[in-house]
């Protein structure tokens, strides 16, 4: 017979309120060493806020917890991480204008010191060693934090967290921004974590992977907890019909096979080579009313390739052409006046204002659809907002909450509301479904599908094969910048096919 696991983690009618929002309603939860505990339900169900006022990053509205058999109330992450719990959180957890190595210690500096001189050189080295603890070498620890792209800097997070040797590890949403090595490295840590006997909490939104990894599962839904399955009870549609309190099953993706597109050509990049060397003469025309996917492995330029259409990436050669007018798209400004949006990847950074409103996030690409002559018109605004607030079913407040206090699903929504509103002709979508729960995937996807519908042009960048698969009229892979391989929708398309082109 299997000895009990040990509680570590409790937390008994926990509660917490933002202003009329209720993010958690009184829930108990506990952790056991030993033990992959995944967390899921819908965006905004609760499953950060109740990590985060664990890990001390924000406090419990009412309610208390216990962890390692004592009462615990951290007042920062810090302290959290002092107590034991460290947390790698969802978005970016790094700070720019310092290195590595300064990232890996912010906060524990003195412990480098002699006097008032700490020792850079012995800060390096050590972080050096924390770096290689998790396997990612790759990476000077002197060198300037803001050089590394998002899953660098996730990794470098990850290094952080996992030199302070928690007995609790919070793991929120971090798998989405890794590649597959990534992924691999956090998977090893989890693993090893729990036959050190120590505990993890696992938060994702991919069924699959949850499934695989935990050892239990809670669902949580509107600030409630709704069950905790073993892994012997976990099944795909009774974990879907408890997150959304409804019958969910089937696929979310197209299900035609032979839908149109036109031979007009909207788009037309010829050549394009970037300076930081990530693309290399790329070339690519996307047809009117086409969902052109493009896939490949990390550092393989597909992210970069979204931003050059756009005209984010400053090109060292060749030319992204809008064909209705022959000009170039130089800007994002350019490529805004003629009817393009965008959708980054890294929101918090590069797509959201986090301090500002929802409205005023929205509204920061559609003022010139609500003008009055020279003035803004306020009410044309609130409608122009609160239509992509229903629309989306974006979970706030109101519109005026700021955008840091929605969940990361909820904010995914703001940005796309930012652009969808614009009525735009085409659409680069970066990651578009990264951190959303099933019930809003769904929805983006049949918003996706009813834009191709309208005979508006998607070039949906992702790292989800299965999500280029299924949604995609045409498909392009990338490898070292360059591309390497073209497939079309069919039925008998799978990713395995598409795996020589990646690696």
């Amino acid at each position: 017979m299997e000895k009990e696991k040990e509680l570590i983690f409790e937390a008994r009618g926990l509660t917490k309120h933002f202003g009329p929002t209720v993010a958690l309603n009184g829930v108990d939860f506990k952790v056991y060493r030993g033990q992959i505990t995944g967390l899921i339900g819908e965006n905004g169900s609760g499953k950060s806020t109740i990590t985060s006022i664990a890990a001390g990053m924000q406090p419990a509205t009412s309610g208390e917890m216990f962890f390692m058999g004592q009462p615990h109330s951290p007042s920062s992450m810090l302290e959290g991480a002092a107590a034991g719990i460290g947390m790698i959180v969802q978005e970016q957890g790094t700070v720019s204008g310092i290195t590595v190595a300064q990232n890996i210690f912010l906060g524990n500096e003195r412990k480098f010191a002699t006097g008032p001189i700490v020792s850079a050189k012995r800060m390096n080295e050590e972080a050096k060693k924390a770096l290689e603890k998790i396997g990612f070498t790759e990476v000077d620890p002197a060198m300037p934090i803001d050089a590394l792209n998002m899953q660098d800097r996730k990794l470098v997070e990850i290094a952080k967290v996992i030199y302070n040797d928690p007995q609790m590890l919070v793991v929120d949403e971090t798998t989405t921004a890794l590649s597959q090595k990534g992924r691999d490295i956090i998977y090893d840590i989890m693993k090893r974590m729990r036959d050190e006997n120590k505990a993890i909490v696992f938060i994702s939104h991919d069924l699959e992977e949850l499934m695989e990894i935990c050892d239990t599962l809670t669902v949580l839904r509107d600030g409630n907890l709704i069950t905790t399955m073993t892994k012997d009870q976990m099944n795909e549609d009774d974990i879907k019909r408890h997150m959304v309190g409804r019958e969910m099953s089937g696929e979310y993706y197209r299900s035609d096979y032979n839908a149109t597109v036109s031979d007009e050509v909207v788009l037309k990049a010829e050549n394009i080579t970037t300076g930081t060397g990530m693309l290399m003469n790329v070339s690519l025309e996307l047809h009117k009313g086409e969902i052109l996917g493009i896939g490949g492995l990390s550092h393989c330029g597909m992210h970069e390739l979204g931003r050059a259409l756009f005209g984010e990436e400053k090109l060292l050669e060749g030319r992204v052409t809008d064909m209705a007018t022959g000009d170039a798209i130089t800007s994002p400004l350019v490529a805004k006046q003629h009817g393009y949006g965008y959708v980054s990847k890294d929101r918090d950074k590069e797509a959201l204002v986090l301090i500002e409103s929802i409205k005023d996030n929205i509204m920061a690409a559609g003022y010139d659809k609500v003008q009055n002559g020279p003035f803004l018109s306020p009410k044309a605004s609130k409608t122009y907002v609160n239509k992509q607030k229903d629309d989306l079913s974006i979970k706030c407040a109101s519109i005026v909450q700021d955008v840091q206090y929605l969940s990361g699903g909820n904010k995914q929504k703001v940005v796309f509301g930012k652009w969808v509103g614009r009525d735009c002709d085409i659409l680069i979508l970066d990651c578009p479904t990264r951190g959303v729960d099933i019930g809003v995937k769904a929805a983006m996807y049949h918003l996706i599908g009813q834009m191709k519908k309208a005979g508006k042009s998607i070039v949906m960048i992702s790292e989800e094969l299965p999500e280029l698969i299924g949604m995609s009229d045409r498909l392009l892979i990338l490898k070292d910048g360059q591309q390497t391989g073209e497939y079309h929708r069919s039925p008998e398309l799978d990713a395995n096919m598409l795996v020589d082109a990646m690696i």
